[in-house]
């Protein structure tokens, strides 16, 4: 049987912010990690001012799942059409487009409508492919009005800063060191337990047991996606209570005075959660103190061990 039949979808929401503030957000790919659940990770491969080619790393269905796909953005009537150059099973094909409508109240609907084709067109895995699609798409415009908020400027609970460690060795002994997190308890006295997997190569997910500076452990789950010998980023699926989102970048370049690494963390504070950890006086400041210290103080321990390895090669 061949990939004829198409079959298609739509989901909507009505959002309080102005249209041009959503198109924004959808139209800043490299920005999904923090707005939607299901997105771990995007790169531009093409851009330009109406059309683009980018590579998304997402779950679907509890898998991850990474793809290729062309965009057009037409601004002026507020639409993103989207078609998949390369899928990956079950899907044989995929598109789609948003559609962002200014409402005679003020208020914005938004339309994700999606047509797929699944391989060999079997009814389980068009059944997948449309739960995977239900899902992702109450995730992603579920998620939009608080985006939108921060855009807005609402409370400051987005977050992004960098600790940077130099290295006198190569770089690719300081990717072993980070990619191989399995045997992190070993190696560095903050992490108590790990469980790594790895079914597609260079995908980790990867969970684990973290001591805090008081002594407290928090279990996180995050997906990995490496890029030897220079680059893992990764998002937290299961982030410790004061973090909404949590994602982060090991990046390992290599010059002429030996290695540079740094580690970036993006992070979105739980407003709901703040007096909760920290106290009831505690305000959303306090919580962006507590989380720059505490992750800082981890990620430049990591690298310092990473340092010594490579060193002693």
């Amino acid at each position: 049987m061949t990939d004829t039949a198409v079959h298609e979808t739509e989901h909507e929401i009505v959002l309080s912010a102005p249209p041009q503030v959503v198109f924004d957000l959808l139209a800043e790919v490299s920005d999904w990690p923090c707005v939607f659940p299901p997105t771990v990770h995007a790169d531009y491969l093409e851009r330009g001012e109406r059309e683009e080619r980018i590579r998304l790393w997402a779950t679907a269905n509890d898998e991850v799942k990474s793809w290729t796909s062309r965009r057009e953005l037409d601004r002026g009537r507020l639409r993103i059409r989207f078609r998949q150059e390369v899928s990956q099973s079950p899907v044989a094909a995929m598109g789609g487009e948003w559609v962002i409508e200014r409402q005679p109240s003020g208020r914005t609907r938004v339309r994700l409508k999606h047509d797929f084709r699944a391989v060999g067109d079997e009814p389980a895995n068009v059944a997948w492919i449309r739960q995977a699609i239900d899902r992702n798409s109450a995730a992603e415009l579920g998620s939009l009005e608080a985006a939108a908020d921060r855009a807005l400027g609402g409370e400051d609970l987005l977050l992004s800063f960098e600790d940077q460690v130099r290295v006198d060795g190569p770089a690719k002994r300081v990717y072993d060191f980070l990619y191989a997190a399995d045997s992190w308890p070993e190696r560095l006295p903050h992490v108590a337990r790990v469980e790594l997997t790895e079914t597609t190569p260079n995908v980790q997910i990867l969970e684990m047991d973290t001591s805090t500076a008081d002594g407290s452990v928090h279990t996180t789950r995050s997906v990995r996606v490496c890029f030897p010998d220079d680059r893992i980023v990764y998002k937290q699926l299961r982030t410790p209570a004061l973090m909404s989102v949590h994602t982060g970048q090991w990046l390992i370049e290599e010059d002429e005075r030996g290695t540079l690494i740094t580690s970036v963390h993006t992070v979105v504070i739980e407003p709901s959660a703040v007096t909760r950890v920290l106290g009831g006086q505690a305000t959303v400041s306090d919580a962006r103190g507590y989380v720059r210290e505490a992750l800082g103080r981890n990620s430049t321990t990591t690298m310092r061990h990473a340092k010594d390895y490579a060193e002693k090669a």
